[in-house]
């Protein structure tokens, strides 16, 4: 039965219009923004976790800049304590001369005092964003290791530490006292005994037995050193395998988020093909239901 009230052929046509339609447009937004889920409404429960990730990999971001930070802090605490290292084995060699008979002390002690001023400047320019890895009184210094999300979704930052110790046989050159470097605490400014510290002692007067006793005490101070620059080392390098981790972490979230909500570009360029041809195909069938209706006048005419 053919009626001019309802047309029945041509509300199906509508419908499936409407549906293709529909597809079409979701279809081009996943073309356009190369999402696949881009908000709740795609995927409630990809959504969710996408957008935690993200947030995650900010953090992760922040930590390599941390990363970065703290490594430049320590290059430069190895830099000064390598630096130190040379000058305290210059002075080593200058002490050895000075046991030499017709030595003139003074002259050699010159030389010393100059020795001597350079490990001061470099404990005071050893500085990197204000903190100083060579120079300071006790205590620890830290750098960002990393932003951790446990399996109970609780997250917290964890830090690298480097503890500063003053004494003769500790990790820095001098101490620090209000801001300012301290000469008579460190591995350079503790006194150690009769001959006093590697940084104020004066071999103008000394016997040899004395200098055989400043000879060891610098010998002991190296020792020190030279421990110190290993950690510092230890350190550097720890630091930079966590960089590396840090980054091939974040290139994996990345890569994990994409699977949950990246559009596969071939897959919607077929859907798209398709659904231009079915919209096509459903104008036409509309267009095909909706001319039913007038054949009817031609039952009408005489």
């Amino acid at each position: 039965m053919t009626s001019i009230n309802t047309n029945n052929a041509a509300m199906a046509a509508l419908q499936t219009l409407r549906g293709i339609n529909q597809g079409l447009q979701e279809t081009q937004a996943h073309v356009s923004s190369g999402y696949r889920v881009g908000k709740a409404s795609d995927n409630a429960a990809y959504w969710s976790i996408a957008t935690t990730m993200r947030s995650d990999n900010k953090a992760l971001s922040a930590v390599s800049d941390a990363l970065g930070l703290g490594a430049a802090k320590v290059d430069t605490a190895y830099a000064a304590m390598d630096s130190a290292i040379d000058v305290v084995g210059n002075i080593k060699a200058k002490l050895v001369a000075a046991t030499e008979n017709g030595v003139d002390k003074a002259k050699v002690q010159e030389e010393i005092s100059q020795l001597q001023a350079q490990l001061l400047s470099i404990a005071q320019s050893a500085s990197f964003s204000g903190e100083n890895w060579v120079a300071g009184a006790n205590g620890t210094k830290s750098v960002v290791s990393t932003f951790v999300r446990d399996g109970s979704n609780a997250v917290s930052v964890k830090m690298t530490d480097y503890v500063l110790s003053n004494s003769s046989m500790g990790n820095v050159l001098f101490g620090m006292s209000g801001g300012a470097v301290e000469t008579s605490t460190g591995i350079l400014g503790t006194s150690t005994g009769a001959t006093g510290s590697i940084y104020s002692m004066s071999i103008t007067t000394f016997t040899l037995g004395q200098i055989q006793t400043a000879l060891t005490n610098v010998e002991s101070a190296l020792k020190a050193m030279t421990s110190a620059g290993a950690a510092l080392g230890s350190v550097s390098t720890r630091i930079g395998l966590q960089e590396d981790f840090v980054n091939a972490l974040s290139d994996s979230i990345d890569s994990g988020v994409g699977r949950l909500v990246d559009a596969n570009m071939e897959e919607e360029s077929s859907r798209l093909s398709a659904l231009q041809t079915q919209q096509q195909l459903a104008i036409q069938s509309l267009s095909i239901a909706n001319s039913s209706s007038q054949n009817i006048l031609s039952l009408f005419r005489g």
